[in-house]
């Protein structure tokens, strides 16, 4: 779990340096940093959701998807949980911060495949990669958006260093893990989807709830063996 280690550190570091400057930066510095980073997240989403070799399959896992997490109420529950920790923050939207820096940090085919690769052969390097921008992200975010940043440490923790650990544990069974196979290209795909809903929110051009979609990373795989073994 090296990288998840090192991946935890940058974004503590760049999460709490950009909570001690952000009431430092004009306004409109702040405003700046998170349309920049909303504008960065929709050409990462955009690239995440083009790596599909099946439109159908996306589609499907989105709307599907969609439909599940908003009948279960996955952004509602989420917002009353972070709200209830907001008042430790004199009110800051923490909500908002926590919820952004999870999916933008747990979301994404470097998350899934460093993390598998760190478990599988010890191999880092990816998650290496993924601490750095997350850090910068990390600074970023908090900077605009306050403390909230940091609680998205115990989503990495659990989500990314529990798929290291099953990985680990299950050496044997994933030994043939291939990175272009279509269940994990179309996960790969899916997940840019809902980080392009995470890019229209910080944009402000839509509140498009992206905890909702959560639901479509674990449909897309199906979907894509299921559209496989019927020759689609």
């Amino acid at each position: 779990m090296i990288g998840t280690w090192i991946n935890l550190g940058t974004v503590f570091l760049g999460g709490t340096l950009g909570w001690a400057l952000g009431e430092r930066f004009p306004a409109r510095a702040r405003e700046a940093a998170t349309l920049g980073v909303g504008l960065v997240t929709l050409v990462l989403g955009i690239q995440m959701a083009l790596k599909t070799q099946n439109v159908l399959v996306l589609l499907l896992s989105v709307i599907v998807g969609g439909a599940v997490g908003g009948a279960l109420g996955i952004s509602a529950a989420l917002e009353r949980a972070s709200q209830r920790v907001e008042k430790l923050f004199r009110g800051q939207p923490v909500a908002q911060a926590f919820l952004t820096a999870s999916l933008l940090f747990c979301v994404g085919p470097m998350t899934l495949v460093g993390a598998i690769q760190d478990g599988l052969f010890g191999d880092w390097t990816i998650l290496g990669a993924k601490a750095v921008l997350d850090g910068i992200s990390a600074a970023a975010l908090a900077a605009a958006l306050g403390p909230g940043v940091l609680l998205s440490l115990f989503v990495i923790l659990v989500y990314q260093g529990g798929v290291t650990l099953l990985a680990r544990l299950f050496a044997q069974a994933l030994a043939g893990f291939n990175p272009q196979d279509p269940a994990v290209v179309e996960l790969t795909a899916a997940g840019g989807a809902i980080v392009l809903a995470i890019g229209l929110s910080l944009l402000r051009l839509r509140d498009t709830k992206p905890a909702d979609f959560l639901p479509a990373l674990l449909l897309a795989p199906w979907f894509a063996l299921l559209f496989r073994a019927l020759g689609w």
